[in-house]
């Protein structure tokens, strides 16, 4: 049972948090925008390594992160911490 409750602390602890700074990691095949009605954009608004900041976490580990170029929802395991992102 502590093994169970240690690799969910685990996840928990690389979950980033509201205001973090990430790093995308993977390319993307397309971005989903984090508007209330989303929209598909093209990949290149925020290539592989592409620094970003946290705004909101959303159900079934998609993360709202924004970019200079723009607001999109990506899945937690296509980024990485990173410092915090500059003020678009």
């Amino acid at each position: 049972m502590s093994d169970a409750l240690s690799k969910r602390a685990d996840a928990t602890a690389a979950t980033p948090a509201v205001g973090d700074g990430v790093i995308l990691c993977r390319p993307q095949p397309f971005l989903k925008s984090a508007d209330p009605m989303p929209m598909l954009r093209p990949p290149d608004l925020a290539p592989a390594g592409e620094q970003g900041t946290v705004l909101e976490r959303r159900a079934n580990g998609l993360l709202a992160v924004r970019f200079p170029r723009g607001t999109f929802l990506v899945q937690q395991s296509d980024v990485v911490p990173g410092p915090p992102a500059e003020p678009c």
